[in-house]
Order: structure tokens, then C-alpha cells, then sequence
């Protein structure tokens, strides 16, 4: 079978998306070829039936794929794209997940004539829940956009925007936000602690009712304020809590002081 996809870097997201791929049926393990220097890690993407390679050069000559798609880390993703200038003519284009490198970035590696996209994943596309958003370059056509958000679709929600400066917002949000969370189920679990309640099951709280919140909030279709209304009784317990988190708009004010702080370390890491 012709190869469709070449994925550079099979680590833990790169594998993710792999799997994700082929589970679903939205691509078959022959039309995938992995280039992964790490012995290990390229045994895993041989384990699901893919060709693999140390390097960009056991890809065959007479190939042309779709999509090269950089599953590699931000420090080194000037040096793994240049080895793909060889697929430049238009006909491949380039998806990359590397957090704060610019379309531009790219484009001057790999060529004027490449289309490119620029995706921003977020860590639950591991068990394909995550949030995507992408930013594709002018080149990119309707049908890759859309065989590029249906490939995505696989690891959890798609979107994109226009403008790419909104990347480091992205970022700040979605790529970060899950770090967020955790800490704040954290947090929670130590509070349910301090209650009196054993370790164990503090953690069973604090974790179930963040995903359960989250959950319901994804599937009723409500505005999440409605949904905190509808738990909120007139003096009641959640009343006494809410109006500690939320008096001078303490959460709100604190959550944007770190979406901030995020994306203007985005910005910084991007130049």
C-alpha cells in the first residue's frame, strides 16, 4: 500500500495519535511509515503493524506522502524537519505539534512551496479526549484541512482559528490547562483531607467530581454558569463555598493572572 502518512517521533504523543489512527480505521498500519531514532519506541509502532525507521532516510525513494507529520519536541524541531525538504514540491503536506514553533518557523526550513500546518494538542489526546486547535498556511487546501481535522478527530476535539497569534492564548488555555486541573484536584483532595476524610478517599472525591462536572458539562448543552446555579441552593453549602471562590471574583482573577503568565512564556519561547 502507498504511504499516506509519515510520522516523525513515535514518544508518548506520537504514539498516542498512532494508535488513535489506526483504532479508529481512519488509517490502516501499511499507509503509516514512523521515523523514530529510539530503538524501543519504534519497536512499539513495528508492534501495531507500521513501517518503521531510525531515520528520514530508510523512507522510500519513490514516496510521496500526504501528511509528514513532526511528533517531536520543540527543542529539536529544526533539526528533525530539514531532513523532509525533499518533499517540498507541494504535493506532502506538513503538520507539526511542537509547542511554540511558528508556521513561519517552518516555511523557512522546509521551503515556500510547503503547505503547513501548526496544531497545538493538549495531554488527554492521549485516551482521546484531548483539544486540538490548529493553524494551517495559505497553501494548505480544503480537502487536506479537512482530512487533517478528521485525522485529529481521532485524539479528541478539532478547531481552528485564523489568526496565529492566538497560538500562545491557545496554549495558555488548552495546552496548559490540564495541568491546571490536576492541581486543582489536588488541591481539592487535600481540602476533602483537612475535612477529615481518609487519603484515599479524598482523592476518589476530589478526582470523580472534577470528571464528573466536566462530563455533564460537555453533555447537557448548558451554559456552565447555569449548571453551577442549579447546584447552588439559597444559603446553602455550595452558596457558603462559591462565595469564597468566587467574592471579589477571586477564581476568575486568579485564573487569568496564570493564562496570562502561560502565554506570554508562549510568546517567549517562540522567538
Amino acid at each position: 500500500m502507498t504511504i499516506k502518512l509519515v510520522l516523525a517521533g513515535c514518544g508518548n504523543m506520537g504514539y498516542a495519535m498512532l494508535s488513535g489512527w489506526l483504532k479508529s480505521g481512519k488509517l490502516p498500519p501499511a499507509a503509516v511509515f514512523v521515523i523514530e531514532p529510539n530503538a524501543d519506541l519504534r519497536k512499539r509502532a513495528e508492534a501495531l503493524g507500521c513501517s518503521a525507521a531510525a531515520d528520514a532516510g530508510g523512507i522510500p525513494a519513490d514516496a510521496v506522502p500526504a501528511l509528514v507529520v513532526f511528533a517531536v519536541k520543540p527543542q529539536v524541531i529544526r533539526d528533525a524537519t530539514a531532513a523532509y525538504r525533499r518533499f517540498n514540491d507541494g504535493r506532502t503536506t506538513f503538520v507539526s505539534i511542537a509547542a511554540g514553533t511558528p508556521v513561519a518557523t517552518l516555511e523557512a526550513i522546509l521551503g515556500d512551496r510547503a503547505p503547513v500546518v501548526r496544531c497545538m494538542p493538549n495531554t488527554p489526546a492521549a485516551i482521546g479526549k484531548g483539544m486540538m486547535v490548529v493553524f494551517s498556511n495559505r497553501l494548505v487546501s480544503i480537502d487536506t484541512k479537512r482530512f487533517v481535522a478528521d485525522l485529529l478527530s481521532a485524539s479528541g476535539e478539532v478547531t481552528d482559528i485564523e489568526d496565529e497569534g492566538l497560538m500562545d492564548a491557545v496554549t495558555a488555555v488548552s495546552g496548559s490547562g490540564p495541568a491546571y486541573i490536576f492541581h486543582f484536584i489536588e488541591a481539592l483532595t487535600v481540602a476533602a483531607e483537612k475535612a477529615g476524610l481518609p487519603a484515599k478517599t479524598a482523592r476518589l472525591l476530589a478526582m470523580q467530581t472534577v470528571y464528573g462536572a466536566a462530563s455533564l458539562a460537555a453533555e447537557s448543552g448548558e451554559d456552565p454558569g447555569v449548571l453551577r446555579q442549579q447546584v447552588t441552593s439559597p444559603n446553602g453549602t455550595t452558596a457558603a463555598a462559591l462565595a469564597v471562590l468566587m467574592g471579589e471574583d477571586r477564581l476568575t482573577k486568579l485564573l487569568t493572572e496564570a493564562v496570562e503568565a502561560a502565554r506570554l512564556r508562549s510568546i517567549e519561547l517562540g522567538k
